[in-house]
């Protein structure tokens, strides 16, 4: 009997060709619930403003696993003792980190089932995975969880200076075009260190935490929350809460079985593993589709808005540095209800207003560590001389609204 070949490489356009470690990763990334991962857009509706950013969460999850390789090198490098079972255990948390995503990731997040976030359904996902593959998972659902004695480990996977956020934003980087985002991850990953079990970052390596901060802030500005991205994420909501209306009224509409399970909506934040295995049957395809075919229904603001999404005739939006007063907005609403018969309620399907905020650096949660030379550890804005990085601490909120830019 032929034995098949598990340690597969798969060539990725960032970092060349990224190996399977061993079998169990092969077999996690064979598995039906991370191949979803190939369907589930990484940044949502922003391909309608960068052509290029039709990449997935399939990619980033490989990305991020490849980087961990490469930070646990680096640790073993400088005698941090990381065992077998820790760096298993590390590969598997980075590798399904995500794999609790919906369609078109953050977002519908919320949406399809209320009350969790993907950080809750991947744990979900884990668990589930490790009964199947009988307990060897347990450490990775240790280290993701926080509960491993060893905090390090999880901050490689979830912090200010995790292989999460040094592969997304390169990632993101690159596929946008945003050049700003470009980050150098192998800088900062060389300069990770380990102090009385935590995660640092040697001194030297200071300006490279800089560029990564300021990296950050410039990509959630011109790309995360990029007006007409945000614009048709919210019209894309917009679609899903009206669908979820009708549906609950009674109304027939088409879409796949398990994406008409989750539109009626679910109540509790307990999933048993039929609604789990549903959940996992979802992906950007449903969406797409259930659109595409709304785009003819009866409802003129269901019909309308699936129209003016996939034809990316979207709603005019204004970005403002102050809260939108409502009075402005009332001769849009007015405008909408008279051209289409709509009643007060429907009309702001069309003209609404939200906020958004962005704060690229926290120094009170898991703040990212410098250590001096002399063996000091601090915080990296006591250290920077950029005045624009402490800046980079505070909250910035902004405010939006959004109109039809003519008759709709």
């Amino acid at each position: 009997m032929v034995q098949t070949n598990k340690l597969k490489v798969f060539n990725d356009p960032i970092y060349g060709f990224i190996g399977t470690p061993n079998e169990l990763i092969f077999e996690l990334i064979a598995h039906p619930y991370f191949q979803r991962l190939r369907r589930i857009s990484q940044m949502g509706m922003s391909y309608l403003v960068y052509p290029g950013a039709h990449h997935t969460r399939f990619h980033h999850a490989l990305g991020s696993m490849h980087l961990m390789t490469k930070a646990i090198q680096t640790l073993r490098w400088k005698n941090i003792e990381i065992s077998k079972e820790e760096e298993t255990g590390l590969l598997c948390a980075i590798l399904l980190h995500d794999i609790g995503h919906g369609p078109f990731s953050h977002a519908l997040e919320g949406f399809v089932v209320p009350g969790l976030q993907h950080e809750q359904l991947s744990l979900k996902f884990m668990t589930a995975l490790n009964k199947e593959f009988d307990g060897q998972l347990d450490m990775g659902i240790s280290i993701f969880k926080g509960e491993y004695p060893r905090p390090f480990l999880n901050q490689l996977v979830s912090s200010q200076l995790d292989m999460d956020r040094l592969d997304y934003l390169k990632r993101d980087s690159f596929y946008s075009g945003v050049t700003e985002g470009n980050i150098n991850s192998e800088r900062l990953i060389s300069m990770l260190n380990v102090v009385d079990g935590n995660l640092v970052v040697e001194e030297k390596g200071i300006y490279a935490v800089e560029k990564f901060l300021m990296a950050r802030r410039f990509m959630y500005w011109q790309v995360y929350l990029h007006k007409t991205g945000l614009c048709a994420e919210q019209m894309l909501i917009r679609i899903m809460q009206r669908a979820r209306k009708l549906v609950n009224e009674g109304n027939v509409l088409e879409g796949s079985e398990a994406f008409l399970f989750f539109l009626k909506g679910i109540s509790g934040t307990s999933i048993p593993a039929t609604t789990l295995n549903k959940f996992a049957q979802l992906d950007d395809v449903d969406v797409v589709s259930a659109i595409k075919s709304w785009q003819q229904h009866s409802d003129v603001v269901l019909s309308k808005l699936c129209q003016m999404v996939l034809n990316r005739n979207l709603l005019n939006v204004k970005i403002k540095n102050r809260p939108i007063a409502p009075e402005k907005l009332g001769d849009k609403l007015e405008q909408v209800r008279n051209e289409l018969g709509l009643s007060a309620s429907d009309a702001t399907c069309f003209v609404f207003t939200g906020e958004i905020s962005n704060k690229a650096y926290s120094g009170n949660h898991q703040a990212i560590s410098i250590l001096k030379k002399n063996g000091k550890v601090t915080d990296v804005l006591k250290e920077s001389d950029q005045l624009s990085l402490k800046a980079l601490s505070k909250t910035v909120t902004k405010y939006y609204c959004c109109y039809p830019k003519q008759a709709v």
